[in-house]
């Protein structure tokens, strides 16, 4: 009795999430906004080398790095 009644929940519970599921995605693509006319305008510069974005990203990770954590006024 307890199983049968603990597998109802579980399938109960995965009927409610998957349409949750269902109406969230459903939503999402209503939502979505149209592209311009002149997308070409709105559009980001064309990709960068794979060896730039790395050495960006490494760039950008060192700066981080190197900034001092800011240390709490409580520890008195």
């Amino acid at each position: 009795m307890m199983r049968t009644l603990g597998l109802v929940g579980v399938l109960l519970a995965l009927v409610i999430v998957g349409l949750l599921v269902k109406k969230q995605l459903g939503a999402g693509i209503a939502v979505m906004p149209a592209l311009p006319a002149d997308a070409a305008v709105v559009a980001p510069a064309p990709a960068q080398n794979p060896r730039q974005v790395q050495e960006q990203f490494r760039q950008s990770l060192d700066a981080a790095m190197q900034q001092p954590r800011a240390m709490p006024d409580d520890a008195k």
